[in-house]
């Protein structure tokens, strides 16, 4: 797999082994538990169970690193724009104020503010293990059947599975062009070959002259499959079946038990004092 994106990952681990639905219902449900709930305690929990969990699969983090850069940096900046529209965020939830230092105006560092934005942190690490697993462990073709079996409408759950399919297509496409642009003398590299940096600007423009054949090229793609759908009859049918759909097993049946239970448990836990916030202080 590219390192520059998601996609399917052979590997013989036992999440592999299980149902694409089996992995979607779990997925659901730990993702509506991590994003209602704010009890550090169970976030703390979900968070360890979910890193087992990608251990488990045999994913390396060399092999998505470049996705976790993007959503690292994005958490930081999710952050960063939580402190600055909303300083007090966690004085109003937790219901005290310590001061750790003072700062202009309202823009003072309390414990409750860290905390609260620890929380809002602490939930990325939660969902962002299963989200990865989902991607690259399921294929296209059966995630799609996943989505239908669910309720999803087989058109959406096929649009999905285009999506996953293409994507490595579409990186293809885009290393391509970006070597032809070079060979015509456009710079995209940090340095030249003479160790001349080059600025951020035409490192901006030569990614440009990029995108635009990449979206023609794209666009083209689209032509081909949407006229080959349409010559096939695709969405005549309100239903159809799945040649990649897998049956239940025993192990599949466990797995989303367990992840209902844990659901019950956690929603059961975090509401059981009438309120979705651990307070520490309180």
């Amino acid at each position: 797999m590219s390192k520059f994106m998601l996609s399917y990952i052979e590997r013989p681990s036992f999440v592999h082994k299980l149902s694409g639905a089996a992995k979607l219902v779990v997925f659901l449900l730990w993702s509506v538990l991590a994003m209602v709930g704010y009890d550090t305690r169970i976030m703390l929990i979900m968070a360890v169970l979910g890193i087992s969990i990608f251990m488990v699969s045999r994913t390396k983090i060399r092999e998505i690193s470049f996705i976790l850069k993007l959503l690292f940096i994005f958490m930081i900046l999710n952050l960063i724009t939580i402190y600055l529209f909303a300083p007090e965020q966690g004085v109003a939830i937790y219901g005290t104020r310590h001061v750790i230092r003072e700062g202009i105006g309202r823009y003072s560092i309390t414990a409750e503010q860290l905390f609260y934005e620890f929380n809002v942190a602490l939930k990325y690490f939660i969902i962002l293990p299963l989200a990865v697993i989902l991607i690259v462990t399921i294929q296209p073709s059966e995630f799609a059947a996943s989505l239908n079996r669910i309720g999803i409408p087989y058109s959406i759950a096929y649009a999905v599975s285009l999506t996953l399919r293409y994507i490595p297509d579409v990186q293809r496409d885009f290393e391509n062009i970006s070597q032809s642009q070079q060979a015509r003398g456009i710079e995209l590299s940090k340095k030249l070959s003479t160790g001349k940096p080059v600025s951020w600007v035409k490192r901006i423009k030569g990614f440009a002259a990029i995108l635009l054949p990449l979206i023609f090229s794209s666009i083209d793609r689209i032509d081909v499959i949407s006229h080959a759908m349409e010559l096939r009859g695709f969405g005549k049918n309100k239903k159809r079946t799945w040649y990649a759909a897998k049956p239940f097993s025993k192990a599949d049946i466990l797995v989303m038990a367990g992840a209902v239970l844990l659901f019950a448990l956690g929603c059961w836990f975090t509401f059981k004092d009438g309120d979705r916030f651990y307070n520490p202080w309180g």
